[in-house]
């Protein structure tokens, strides 16, 4: 099998089982905007940017340090193994005894909406705060499916997580409220605790979903032996601190909006839309991620190769291909799926635009940002993750107070392509790859231009949206024809 179609083969498992998964999932969210008035759907949304912000701490980096570890140290898999899992137990004990003791205060300081009863946010931090390192444990777990070849295993649970998740929010909104209006039988035991519209049912499902996955995760968590090779480790954590720190920058830029506006708005509705809206965008970024998925891995097991940097160079290629058609798809079509949101939420469309350029650079960033990760050079991500974090914190404070979440889109739009171009200038500087510049900002620009006729020029139409696309891809195709009846013969 060619090296691209092995990419493929992966990367497509991945991706399905991701992008199913964060499919199913974002119809919760129509069901949200429906059951939920923005003011109220504003806490979800918080509470999943500040979620979104310790994970990545209590992860350390050593997921990406796991993979690196497995090919620099391949005689010795188990220890790294052991090594990782165990850093990221230490740390989430040590984050269980500092943060217990002071649910009170950290829920004083999360709270945005002073409607909502205390006990009730107290709740929803316990909550999270078990959630975070019940997930926390499943990473490594879930990396080494990933590193042993194991896709079908890894995205069968997933989607037994997405599924049990999707399953108690619709038995939660839907199922139980049904039932004790209709007084079916049940309706009695249900009335006796049930309390209708709580958004803590969204969290408490979460939860659940959480400790099933690492439940099925017992067979790998049952391979973690508790020896630490401690010259290792130590060597691991130098290597995943940068990553730490780089990691933590991106999820700056992606949450941090969501955690500011509250502070500027006082008006959480805001907050409620801008969330609504940008999940319209996460279809770009479940690309995103799922390319990840693959491409992380693939690339390390490549490293050694002599023609390592042709090959990331042709991934380059079509990877931004691939997300320069589907920014140029979602909103040629966005006339439809604004429909997936409720209409008290339409008010927000300006965002996604932004936000999905915003994503298919992150994307870019994320495809060149291999070069620090096979150098050894971790702390060039930080440095440029760090760069995107500053922009971030800067744009939205200069601007929330005036231009409200139209700023944290604009922020996040630009911390993002400086991030794509940084990483660009440094890696060719450091770790030169023959990316095929022109080509790919060709499809870029166009994209761009595309994009705002669609949206700008025809107002949304739907049809004149979808005949530039249908140009577009058309265009692509012609243009790629050959190099893509070659890898088909391979």
């Amino acid at each position: 099998m060619s090296t691209a179609k092995k990419f493929a083969g992966q990367t497509a498992v991945y991706g399905l089982t991701t992008i199913a998964g964060r499919t199913l999932n974002f119809f919760l969210t129509s069901l949200y905007t429906r059951a939920y008035p923005p003011s109220v759907y504003a806490i979800f949304g918080n509470m999943f940017a500040w979620a979104s912000l310790l994970n990545a701490f209590l992860a350390f980096g050593m997921e990406t340090t796991y993979f690196r570890y497995l090919n620099k140290r391949a005689d010795d898999k188990q220890t790294v193994y052991n090594n990782s899992f165990g850093a990221i137990f230490i740390i989430t004990i040590i984050f269980l005894l500092a943060t217990l003791p002071f649910i009170g205060p950290i829920t004083n300081w999360v709270r945005i909406d002073a409607k909502t009863p205390a006990q009730d946010y107290i709740n929803y931090t316990r909550y999270f705060l078990a959630i975070l390192v019940v997930d926390a444990w499943c990473v490594i777990p879930f990396a080494r499916l990933r590193a042993d070849g194991r896709p079908g295993r890894y995205g069968l649970l997933k989607l037994v997580n997405i599924f049990t998740f999707i399953g108690l929010n619709l038995a939660f909104i839907i199922v139980l409220p049904y039932i004790i209006e209709h007084q079916l039988p049940g309706a009695e035991f249900f009335k006796s605790w049930f309390r209708p519209g709580w958004l803590g049912y969204v969290f408490l499902s979460n939860l659940i979903a959480s400790v099933v996955t690492l439940l099925l995760l017992l067979p790998e968590l049952a391979g973690v032996k508790p020896r630490i090779d401690k010259a290792m480790l130590a060597e691991m954590l130098s290597y995943s601190w940068p990553v730490l720190v780089a990691n933590f920058s991106f999820i700056i830029n992606e949450n941090l909006d969501k955690i500011l506006l509250p502070k500027f708005i006082k008006n959480p509705t805001d907050l409620g839309i801008y969330s609504a809206c940008g999940k319209i965008a996460i279809f770009l970024n479940l690309f995103v991620q799922a390319f990840r998925l693959g491409a992380e891995p693939f690339f390390f097991s490549k490293a050694k190769d002599k023609n390592a940097g042709t090959t990331y160079a042709f991934i380059m290629d079509y990877f931004v291909i691939a997300v320069a058609v589907i920014f140029v798809a979602l909103m040629a079509n966005i006339e439809l799926l604004k429909y997936f949101i409720g209409p008290s939420y339409w008010s927000g469309l300006g965002v996604v635009p932004l936000l999905l350029f915003g994503y298919l650079s992150l994307g870019i960033y994320m495809n060149l940002s291999i070069w620090y990760k096979l150098s050894d050079q971790t702390r060039y991500g930080l440095y440029i993750s760090g760069v995107g974090a500053v922009l971030t914190v800067v744009l939205n404070v200069a601007f929330i107070p005036k231009y409200s979440y139209m700023a944290s889109a604009w922020a996040s739009l630009v911390a993002y392509a400086s991030m794509m171009v940084l990483s660009y200038l440094w890696g060719q500087k450091n770790y030169p790859i023959p990316y095929n510049i022109k080509k790919n900002l060709t499809y870029i620009v166009s994209s761009i231009i595309i994009v705002f006729l669609s949206f700008s020029v025809f107002k949304r139409n739907l049809f004149i949206g979808n005949g530039l696309l249908v140009l577009f891809a058309a265009g692509a195709f012609l243009a790629e024809r050959r190099q893509i009846s070659s890898i088909l013969k391979k």
